[in-house]
């Protein structure tokens, strides 16, 4: 009873509002109708291999866009819960440079969604990794905070530490699709000591945003090499040409 009071109260003093705007909301965690609107949530027919959204009709034949047709990808199938347009490139670039935590909640509800249908007994949820200098100046890894969130939501281990990342590589932004391959050549390894967690094991690697697949591939190369059984990722947003 306390507890439902304290919580009224709060609501009175600081009115729930939009994770991206200033706008008033019902919850706590939730959109205002115009940013709901401007959230582009994949669903329909999608890439089987990225989670890019796709012309057509859903349908159980497994399809695939045109990048994942023209590239190898190591990992064997991927979701992305949003479109990284409008409200989704809000919620990541929030996430990643705005300090909201709060988003992630949210964010691994989302994700849960298309997670689900993934997982297989014994699944182990794998945050794409920070190098130690970027963590101690950022303070968080967005990855890890969604993968602990994804698992909490699933009931579902998620292993923080499993793999690094031994190189400090520059930010990707604005580098070309080769050149971001070239920059994650050997960044990311299996931990020393607690790579073998996902040694026999599906693993579904998380991340904030998809964009070139240089860095899911790079982390799922890594968990095959602390022998990961299988490999799928999962992503809050995915960059798609045509959506």
């Amino acid at each position: 009873m306390l507890g439902g009071l304290l919580q009224t109260t709060l609501h009175v003093l600081y009115p729930p509002q939009c994770l991206t705007c200033d706008a008033a909301v019902e919850a706590d965690y939730g959109l205002c109708g115009r940013c709901w609107r401007d959230a582009s949530f994949v669903a329909g027919a999608i890439c089987d291999t990225c989670g890019t959204p796709l012309l057509g009709e859903a349908d159980d034949t497994p399809l695939q866009c045109d990048d994942c047709l023209k590239i190898a990808r190591p990992w064997s199938r991927g979701r992305a819960a949003l479109v990284y347009r409008g409200t989704g490139k809000k919620l990541v670039l929030a996430l990643k440079h705005g300090d909201r935590h709060d988003i992630v909640r949210p964010a691994a509800q989302w994700m849960a969604r298309i997670a689900a249908p993934l997982m297989k007994p014994d699944t182990v949820f794998v945050p794409v990794p920070s190098h130690l200098l970027r963590l101690a100046k950022r303070r968080y890894n967005q990855s890890a905070l969604l993968a602990k969130a994804l698992g909490q939501e699933l009931n579902t281990e998620w292993a923080p530490e499993a793999l690094i990342r031994a190189k400090r590589t520059p930010s990707l932004d604005g580098q070309s699709r080769d050149a971001r391959f070239e920059t994650l050549s050997n960044a990311i390894r299996p931990h020393p000591r607690f790579g073998s967690l996902l040694a026999g094991r599906p693993v579904v690697i998380v991340d904030d945003v998809m964009t070139s697949g240089a860095t899911l591939a790079a982390t799922t190369e890594a968990a095959f090499s602390a022998g990961a059984k299988e490999v799928c990722a999962v992503v809050l947003a995915r960059v798609a040409k045509d959506a």
